[in-house]
């Protein structure tokens, strides 16, 4: 069975946000082309390493001579965006994962592949296993809305519980209990 490929070309919209309270907020990444809108949902964890891996990107490409492909050092404020979700229908929950660069088109791709019983198990997937895939999002954004995207994922991110000080986890509004481990 051929997976169906929602891809978003230069999409209108593609943004990471959430619903629920930090500490039970589920994260989604919401892309929108005219009227046609897809949200899958993934991890917190997923959302910060897509977010620092764009940035990795783009200041790769800053360091090439003459800056071909016009990465932007920060976001472009034309590019902010900080509008909530637009109405969540979840495709699928995101397991594996892509990032790559087209110079060809000077664009960040991302693909997110639907979460499978392999991935629980951190197990590659085969050409074999994503053919069988029902559903693929497939997403090409330029260099100064993949920048934006990449600060609005931080921000998002940073705005769940706070970190304990002592041991980095996070505290709960209603308190939290620290083991430090001794010296």
């Amino acid at each position: 069975m051929a997976p169906r490929v929602h891809e978003f070309d230069w999409p209108d919209r593609a943004v990471i946000g959430t619903i629920g309270l930090p500490g039970a907020r589920t994260f989604y990444l919401q892309v929108r082309s005219g009227a046609r809108l897809v949200s899958i949902a993934l991890e917190k964890q997923q959302a910060a390493l897509l977010s620092e891996k764009i940035d990795a990107i783009l200041d790769q490409l800053l360091t090439i001579e003459g800056n071909p492909y016009s990465a932007p050092v920060s976001t472009p404020p034309e590019l902010v965006d900080n509008d909530q979700l637009e109405a969540v229908s979840e495709l699928f929950r995101s397991g594996a994962m892509g990032l790559g660069w087209d110079p060809a088109t000077a664009q960040v791709v991302i693909e997110a592949y639907p979460l499978t019983d392999g991935d629980a198990d951190d197990v590659e997937l085969s050409d074999e296993d994503l053919a069988a895939e029902t559903d693929v999002l497939l997403v090409k954004m330029p260099v100064g809305a993949a920048r934006a995207f990449a600060k609005r994922t931080r921000e998002v991110v940073g705005a769940g519980r706070p970190a304990c000080p002592l041991c980095g986890y996070p505290v709960d509004p209603d308190g939290h209990t620290c083991t430090v481990p001794e010296d």
